[in-house]
């Protein structure tokens, strides 16, 4: 068998043979695209001298009196802190924290004591937006009588006067129905001074919590739908005083 010639130069076919291709190194990926959970951010740094003084002077300090706090009285709720003395005086002028206005206490009105709220469910009563629910209806019933010294005029007499509203029958119209009747037990939800829709002077009339006293019609006609009013009446019952906790 002979033997294979190599050609002036040449060289056998196997040391043409290419190699394997060269290593590459992967691309960097952010940790998150390799299934690592990423760094934690960065601390914030620090508050500069002047601006940490700033913020410890103003903790220091009363919001009363303005200046430094004597005998520190943290409010229970809302965690605004006073000197005792200015926080003692303030609160005997007005039941709530001078800072957000948080009420400590109970607020008591001057709506007339002979007067009833009556409640009921009517399954088949349906409210615009609250179609699925049935609707609470709320009688404010108060018979005729005289003011008294709380009133503007004491010793005139008022009429008498039956009020209807109207809550959807839904966790969140309960939760207000609830406040309702806290509001009413505390002689806040009417009062006695002169109509705003008919100029006549002397009678029952609401007390800037407001309810809806038509069940359609929109915002304008004090009816349904009304997308925020549940949220609304919520914060004028909280402004009162009024609140589930």
């Amino acid at each position: 068998m002979g033997c294979l010639a190599l050609g002036g130069g040449g060289e056998h076919p196997e040391l043409h043979r290419p190699g394997p291709p060269p290593l590459r190194a992967a691309p960097l990926l952010p940790p998150g695209a390799r299934g690592l959970p990423p760094p934690p951010p960065p601390l914030p740094p620090p508050l500069p001298p002047r601006l940490r003084e700033e913020a410890e002077e103003q903790e220091s300090t009363c919001p009363i009196c303005l200046g430094e706090i004597q005998n520190a009285k943290t409010l229970e709720k809302c965690r605004h802190s006073f000197c005792e003395g200015c926080i003692t005086r303030a609160l005997q002028v007005k039941k709530a924290c001078p800072m957000c206005g948080r009420f400590y206490g109970q607020l008591v009105g001057n709506q007339p004591q002979n007067g009833r709220m009556l409640v009921s469910k009517d399954a088949t009563l349906l409210l615009p937006s609250y179609e699925k629910y049935g609707t609470i209806v709320i009688q404010y019933v108060f018979p005729p009588g005289v003011q008294g010294a709380e009133h503007p005029n004491p010793g005139v007499r008022y009429p008498g006067t039956t009020r209807v509203a109207y809550l959807p029958d839904c966790p969140e119209g309960n939760k207000v129905l609830t406040l309702f009747r806290k509001a009413f037990d505390q002689r806040l939800t009417f009062t006695i001074g002169t109509s705003m829709t008919t100029g006549r002077p002397n009678v029952i009339t609401w007390n800037d919590i407001h309810h809806k006293t038509s069940c359609t019609g929109g915002p304008q006609l004090f009816g349904y739908p009304d997308p925020t009013y549940l949220t609304r009446v919520q914060e004028e019952l909280r402004a009162k005083g009024i609140t589930d906790d």
